[in-house]
């Protein structure tokens, strides 16, 4: 993963490929040593090791308002359960608004603190993942249980 921070909190966790992330912007700089960085590789790899159901971090992703409302609401959805995009939607009291919530959760920069993957179809259907399908189904079978291969 690609981990990235400001000074008021976490930018960006992304896997490697993942859909809407080109890399590193060229202004970025390099710091292995950041304390934020740190703590944030620690406890990622606490919650593949299964020691850990949810993150404690300072969250500053960049996003519309609407946006910033589904990650947060996507913060909301408890280790090994599911929502559906209905679901957010109505609980940001659009309930009409189930693709919109779709396309602000395919932007989500940070996979996994922010669990979008946690998100399905109506009927609990597998639907798209900027990280991929057979992430998704990795990620949400070891929630449920499974041991992990990391993906």
């Amino acid at each position: 993963m690609v981990l990235a921070c400001s000074g008021a909190g976490m930018r960006g966790a992304w896997f490697v490929g993942q859909r809407h992330f080109d890399g590193p912007a060229p202004d970025w700089q390099r710091d292995d040593q950041h304390p934020l960085l740190q703590e944030a590789a620690t406890q990622l790899r606490d919650w593949y090791a299964g020691r850990r159901r949810a993150f404690h971090l300072p969250l500053a992703p960049d996003g519309t308002p609407f946006q910033q409302a589904v990650w947060a609401e996507l913060t909301r959805i408890g280790h090994g359960d599911t929502r559906s995009y209905g679901e957010v939607a109505a609980a940001l009291g659009r309930p009409a608004a189930s693709r919109a919530v779709g396309a602000a959760t395919g932007r989500n920069p940070l996979s996994i603190i922010i669990p979008c993957h946690r998100l399905v179809g109506r009927g609990g259907a597998l639907t798209g993942y900027a990280g991929g399908l057979d992430r998704k189904r990795t990620l949400l079978a070891f929630e449920s249980g499974a041991s992990l291969e990391t993906p």
